[in-house]
């Protein structure tokens, strides 16, 4: 019985919050929290570029995506896929990664730059790296390992910047 009279207060409250105009500014406040984002059209898989012409967009509810996901294409320019991406699904950021310019075991270049001197060398990177990132590097000739930034041309810089 008391059961009966909470719904039948329920159903009157909704009503006049109808009749008060609340389900229109409900219904357009609904429609402005959608999101557009950039989705992979084909299936992407770990390692594989991220060719922009597969990028399409797709509009999704903002309660259907929470922070975390790519928003814009300019934010997978030049980038590779970390873990298989779907198509049609909202990208991940911790899904997509810088492309390596140097990989651990291929030979690199050195490069120690200060007051117009230039010294070069060659060494095994220790580690994967893309550009600006630090890395463990073993010198060829000496055997030392030292500690280097990834260049944009994939080379080293060691010593002071």
């Amino acid at each position: 019985m008391i059961a009966d009279i909470a719904r039948q207060g329920m159903r009157a409250a909704r009503a006049l919050a109808l009749a008060a105009g609340f389900g229109v500014g409900w219904a357009a406040g609904a429609a402005a929290q959608t999101l557009t984002m950039p989705v992979p059209t084909a299936t992407v898989y770990p390692g594989d570029f991220i060719d922009p012409g597969i990028i399409g967009e797709r509009t999704f509810r903002q309660s259907q995506v929470a922070h975390g996901f790519v928003d814009s294409r300019s934010m997978l320019a030049g980038k590779i896929a970390r873990r298989t991406l779907l198509p049609n699904h909202p990208i991940p950021l911790n899904a997509i990664d810088e492309v390596d310019l140097v990989t651990r075991g291929t030979p690199v270049q050195l490069v120690f730059r200060q007051a117009g001197l230039v010294i070069t060398a060659y060494a095994s990177p220790l580690e994967d790296g893309s550009e600006g990132d630090v890395i463990r590097v073993r010198n060829a000739d000496s055997g030392a390992v030292v500690m280097g930034v990834v260049q944009v041309d994939g080379t080293v810089r060691v010593g002071a910047p």
